[in-house]
């Protein structure tokens, strides 16, 4: 099973394309932006309580066959409950 690189940052719901060189994910692939992380979450997880890596980069050659996924996740007040 493949990471789904998941296309934005669950609190400020920015863009995050598989290459990005600034997503972080939980061991659930919660996904956020390393800003929000950082500054917000303090590197907590508001879903699982783990804590973050960077994601890895899937190469390029390899989209076509293993895509990112189009499916975004976002929480609807950003990560404010968890600040």
């Amino acid at each position: 099973m493949m990471l789904q690189l998941r296309p934005n940052c669950e609190c400020c719901n920015r863009d995050l394309p598989p290459d990005a060189a600034d997503a972080v994910i939980c061991s659930f692939e919660c996904t956020f932006c390393a800003q929000c992380a950082s500054d917000v979450l303090h590197g907590v997880c508001p879903n699982c309580g783990g804590g973050f890596v960077p994601r890895p980069i899937r190469p390029a050659h390899l989209l076509a066959k293993y895509p990112a996924s189009t499916e975004r996740v976002a929480k609807p007040d950003g990560c404010a409950s968890a600040a």
